[in-house]
């Protein structure tokens, strides 16, 4: 059921970059910088799990897309801030995206009984936590395979 979960939700969201021009790694990382604000790009990789050179090239095709400005940060000379643009645009395209997402969802939610619908939310934010920590774990423990 994970797999099938995860396969989903992934391939949504790959959908969803489609419908407005970007990667599935772009739309994730333009989604950071709509819900964070702008930041540095250091902070950027750190919140999505991207090295810092993964991030540049995804910064670039942004920038490109006039959906970001990088700016010099203000205290440290050797960083860039990422700010989010268009997001009034973007947001626009994929709301009737989202809309139909949410109704599908709350229809499916409408199923369940508020201590069920509790449960379920405890275990999807366990479920995050647990990814959030195996992310960490294959980014320090050196398993990367080569390309």
């Amino acid at each position: 059921m994970g797999r099938e979960l995860s396969d989903a939700v992934v391939f949504f969201h790959e959908a969803v970059a489609v419908h407005v021009g970007m990667s599935a790694a772009e739309w994730k990382c333009f989604g950071l910088l709509d819900q964070h604000g702008a930041m540095a790009a250091s902070r950027l990789a750190e919140l999505s799990g991207f090295t810092t050179g993964a991030i540049t090239g995804i910064v670039d095709r942004l920038e490109r897309a006039r959906l970001v400005r990088r700016e010099p940060h203000p205290t440290d000379r050797r960083s860039v801030i990422v700010r989010p643009l268009n997001v009034s645009r973007v947001r626009e395209r994929v709301e009737p995206v989202f809309e139909s997402l949410l109704k599908g969802m709350t229809e499916l939610a409408s199923k369940y009984s508020p201590a069920e619908l509790a449960a379920i939310a405890t275990f999807m934010r366990g479920t995050a936590e647990v990814l959030r920590g195996e992310t960490a774990r294959l980014k320090t423990s050196g398993l990367r395979t080569a390309r």
